[in-house]
């Protein structure tokens, strides 16, 4: 199943970075909105270690068109330097709410 929809996700180490990545996403109308809620703790591997941060989760809803430009975005403004972008996709939603996201970026 092709979806016209999806939610893109990414983490970041400060509420500035988050809020700043978010107000660009949505500037440039490549997402209708960011949530972002933190901060959270993760727990991953890195370079053979396990590490432990304290994050914020962003999460930006944007067509499927956008997400090239939304990937650029994210990773022009991050600081990691692999910034986390898993896509996820919206395979439903009130009609309303859908026309809402293709209307705010220029679908």
């Amino acid at each position: 199943m092709k979806t016209r929809f999806i939610g893109v996700l990414t983490t970041c180490g400060s509420r500035a970075e988050a809020e700043k990545i978010a107000e660009e996403l949505v500037g440039r109308r490549t997402c209708a909105c960011v949530q972002i809620t933190g901060p959270g703790t993760s727990i991953y591997r890195w370079k053979g270690r396990i590490e432990r941060s304290e994050e914020w989760y962003c999460m930006a809803k944007t067509s499927t068109d956008m997400l090239d430009r939304v990937e650029e975005i994210v990773k022009s403004l991050h600081s990691y330097d692999v910034p986390e972008i898993a896509v996820l996709p919206i395979v439903g939603g009130s009609t309303d709410y859908l026309s809402w996201i293709e209307e705010e970026t220029g679908r």
